[in-house]
């Protein structure tokens, strides 16, 4: 297989905090590549490496077979961002952002505005080019960073978290547009996320990062299908009593005690459920509630780290 993107144990240490500890990747041309992980965990140090912003301590990374060391022009020219935080002016329009952008990445100027013009129909924001962005919402804002990050034809387009802040519709939107993005424009998408469902519904390979290690990678369905198992969540009233007498269920391949849930990896759990409500019931455990839910991405980074995401 053909790799836009490969690290070799890239590494970068500030002092004696290691922030990305020996990361090695393959990222397969036009695939959408999701790094997954929580706030602190490495993701936005290791995309700021791959764009030459920062430069590793160790290890190496190439991108378009470019060294992003010894060929830092070459992988900007190759390469478009969308950083987490916004980097809009608002009083400028959406078009002036546009010509800006090709002019410091050098789109020529006899096509500077026909691809100007491409690009807001690629955006559909061609009816508000002219407006100012401080009248664009959240969603438009995120739809023109995007289409400045593509306006010099790059080959890898880098988003750092695209949906931070936007109310779920218009995520599921800039979803429907990344995904488009990737399918027709020939772009290879490398994305940080911490949202669970993003990386399941976007990614063809997701990278499971935490504190500055890649714990697995793989396609979102081979990691929850490697789980084989359902998670049957309770909450009781002796949450530590529960546990205790859990031990001698021999249905439980695994158990997890997080913020008073009490989180049980099983099998088949549709055939379990009312088993864990009489098992509760004959220990003198109240059963305050009760759900069945098959594996996701969350389930997967249980099981590596023993805690949530969002505990992380």
């Amino acid at each position: 297989m053909d790799f836009i993107i490969e690290t070799k144990n890239i590494t970068k240490k500030y002092d004696d905090f290691i922030a990305v500890d020996s990361i090695n990747l393959k990222v397969p041309h036009n695939s959408v590549y999701g790094v997954l992980g929580p706030n602190g965990a490495g993701k936005t140090t290791l995309i700021s490496m791959l764009c030459t912003i920062l430069r590793p301590t160790d290890g190496t990374a190439t991108v378009n077979g470019y060294d992003v060391v010894k060929n830092p022009k070459e992988v900007r020219e190759s390469i478009g961002i969308v950083f987490q935080s916004r980097a809009l002016d608002d009083i400028l329009t959406g078009r002036e952002h546009l010509q800006m952008h090709a002019s410091l990445y050098g789109v020529p100027r006899d096509i500077r505005e026909e691809r100007i013009k491409e690009i807001l129909d690629l955006i559909a924001l061609g009816k508000k080019a002219d407006e100012f962005v401080k009248t664009y919402s959240g969603g438009m804002k995120r739809r023109l960073e995007i289409g400045r990050g593509l306006i010099h034809h790059p080959k890898v387009l880098f988003l750092d978290e695209p949906t931070l802040g936007l109310d779920p519709q218009t995520r599921e939107s800039i979803w429907d547009y990344i995904h488009e993005l990737n399918q027709n424009q020939d772009v290879t998408v490398l994305m940080t996320t911490h949202y669970m469902e993003e990386a399941d519904n976007l990614c063809d390979e997701v990278a499971i990062i935490n504190q500055g290690h890649i714990i697995t990678a793989d396609s979102p369905s081979n990691l929850k299908r490697e789980l084989r198992a359902d998670t049957i969540t309770v909450r009781v009233d002796k949450p530590d009593k529960f546990m205790e007498e859990a031990k001698n269920l021999d249905f439980i391949k695994e158990i997890f005690l997080m913020d008073s849930e009490i989180k049980i990896m099983v099998e088949r759990g549709e055939n379990l459920v009312a088993e864990v409500v009489n098992f509760a019931n004959r220990n003198q455990i109240f059963v305050n509630s009760i759900e069945l839910e098959h594996p996701n991405l969350e389930d997967v980074f249980i099981k590596y780290t023993g805690t949530t995401i969002s505990e992380r």
